[in-house]
């Protein structure tokens, strides 16, 4: 699948944010064919995979709120500074909720994801979305966040028009349940509303790197699908 026309997308597309979708086109389809997330969606997922998955997600997820703190404190309108802030604790408390909730049926405590051993894959995702935070501009920074909450949003919303009513027997409902949410939407115009305003503050070197720090990061969430696929290791 390649990326999905605009005319299905409940949330506003801005230019910037157009072209950063268009850089990755290819990438961002990918996600959509791997054979991590079609198994999930026909709900024949192993479960183990899953938990590989979700254990490695919320330590993910921590390094996107400090992303999200970093950006915070680098813009000046005090909205977009709140607005940053809130995004962290979304992804810490909302996101945590999803984690726990599947820990009590997959057998593992927030004491056992915060002493797992990071994937290759995924700490290199994490030190890309925070030395972008740190060393890149605002839009830069903003760009590499971006594709996390933007793909999960996308690829709730097409599975659950694919599956049509997710039985409560699927066993993974709750996470199809969540990423389908139409609230999410709301969530994604102001992002992408940020993205786009910072975009014009910036010269054309920025605007490049942004693009590049998206489709980056859209390449790192393929990646996140296959680290949990293969259940990752250090090779030596």
């Amino acid at each position: 699948m390649q990326e999905a026309p605009a005319a299905t997308r409940p949330f506003t597309v801005p230019p910037f944010a157009q072209a950063c979708l268009e850089a990755a086109s290819d990438a961002w389809g990918a996600s959509f064919q791997h054979p991590f997330v079609r198994a999930l969606a026909e709900g024949t997922l192993d479960a183990e995979r899953f938990r590989f998955y979700q254990m490695q997600d919320a330590r993910y997820l921590e390094a996107f709120a400090d992303a999200c703190s970093l950006i915070a404190t680098r813009c000046v309108r005090p909205d977009d500074k709140l607005w940053f802030i809130d995004a962290a604790r979304l992804a810490l408390v909302v996101e945590r909720e999803l984690h726990a909730g599947y820990g009590k049926k997959l057998g593992y405590t927030l004491e056992d994801v915060a002493r797992i051993e990071l994937t290759p894959n995924n700490r290199a995702y994490q030190d890309h979305m925070i030395a972008t935070a740190v060393r890149g501009t605002l839009v830069e920074a903003v760009a590499a966040i971006t594709p996390c909450p933007w793909l999960y949003v996308e690829l709730g919303q097409h599975l659950a028009r694919e599956l049509g009513t997710i039985p409560d027997t699927h066993p993974y409902a709750d996470w199809l349940r969540m990423y389908s949410n139409p609230e999410f939407n709301t969530y994604m115009d102001n992002l992408l509303e940020r993205l786009e305003r910072f975009a014009r503050e910036a010269d054309d070197a920025a605007r490049a790197r942004a693009k590049e720090a998206f489709r980056t990061s859209v390449r790192y969430e393929w990646m996140f699908w296959q680290q949990a696929w293969e259940q990752q290791r250090w090779p030596v």
